[in-house]
């Protein structure tokens, strides 16, 4: 699905998977001020991964990749752009009122869907934070695949969902980080995939900005990007997104949408880029949350073969998901470990 997305990603504004901290230590803290246009509400609770309870999406402001899930769920083609087209949302029923969806699939999804603004704090910022980096470099590591391959129509969207969706979102937080802007990189290697694929500009915009964010990565403090308590909420987050996306991405037993199976496989592939740096403690501190884990990454990893789509699915979405929830599980379990063993 060729999108403008990622219009602000954030788990500020309730995106993809917003954590809260379990040892006590305020994680998020819900704004007083809703969402543009929106009126007043009670405050909304962010749910923690751990606790079952639904995830609230804003759709005033989630990114197209979050608001998949609800594509996805329901089963409704480009769902995510109509609900971006028809913004802003006074109240969540303005879904059914402006003819979005109806009533019927409203009460499927009515406990996920919320106009309240999330602010974040401490950790659950920085994981944030380190998510939308993640998620920059899986459609970045997608499109150097099918550069390599010499489709640069298929990568160029690859290319510009950073910089169109999600820039926008991290600009902040790079500002705060006093993080070296690198969108003029990002821009300039999208206009020349775009016009000159083959100028050789594109390499060296490519690997500026792939060390661009690199760099914005290293704000945050080498001991907190070794944990893997840290890192298993980062990973929760990029699979989050992977899932949703490939769900988007079947129709009828097919892949109907190659850009969201890609946006997926690059999802997927970064967060085992990252697992496998926090492996061996996994293995020596949490040997059997690392087994489940490490089994369904690597079964995961089957699904994408490669960056262009098979002719027919390896596995299905509810099989995705069930390896999505085991990896997930299997990582709150060392998360609520690591919290309890901080609260001593």
């Amino acid at each position: 699905m060729i999108k403008f997305r990622y219009i602000c990603l954030t788990i500020a504004t309730a995106a993809i998977f917003a954590l809260s901290s379990c040892n006590g230590t305020p994680t998020a803290e819900n704004s007083t001020t809703p969402a543009a246009n929106s009126s007043p509400q009670a405050t909304e609770a962010v749910s923690h991964s751990g606790h079952g309870n639904k995830k609230k999406i804003n759709i005033n402001n989630a990114i197209l990749s979050e608001l998949d899930k609800f594509e996805a769920q329901l089963g409704v083609p480009a769902l995510s752009h109509k609900i971006q087209a028809s913004r802003p949302y006074i109240s969540p029923e303005d879904l059914v009122s402006k003819k979005v969806i109806t009533q019927e699939q409203f009460d499927q999804i009515k406990d996920q869907v919320t106009i309240q603004e999330v602010v974040l704090t401490g950790e659950a910022k920085d994981v944030d934070y380190m998510t939308k980096l993640g998620l920059m470099k899986g459609h970045l590591l997608v499109a150097k695949e099918l550069l390599d391959q010499n489709q640069p129509k298929q990568a160029e969207p690859h290319i510009g969902h950073p910089v169109e969706e999600i820039y926008v979102d991290v600009e902040q937080q790079l500002n705060d980080r006093k993080v070296k802007e690198f969108k003029t990189s990002l821009i300039s290697l999208q206009d020349f995939v775009k016009s000159n694929p083959k100028n050789a500009k594109v390499k060296t915009d490519f690997a500026s900005s792939m060390q661009s964010i690199d760099n914005a990565v290293t704000a945050l403090g080498a001991d907190q990007r070794s944990q893997p308590r840290f890192v298993l909420q980062v990973m929760n987050g990029l699979l989050d997104a992977a899932n949703s996306e490939y769900g988007a991405a079947i129709a009828d037993g097919k892949i109907s949408a190659a850009i969201e199976y890609q946006d997926s496989r690059g999802f997927i592939n970064y967060a085992n880029d990252l697992y496998k740096g926090i492996a061996s403690k996994m293995a020596k501190d949490h040997p059997q949350e690392h087994k489940a884990i490490e089994t369904s990454m690597t079964q995961l990893a089957t699904v994408w073969p490669s960056a262009i789509p098979p002719a027919k699915p390896v596995k299905t979405p509810e099989d995705v998901t069930t390896l999505v929830k085991t990896i997930e599980q299997n990582s709150q379990k060392v998360i609520d470990s690591s919290s309890t063993q901080a609260q001593r």
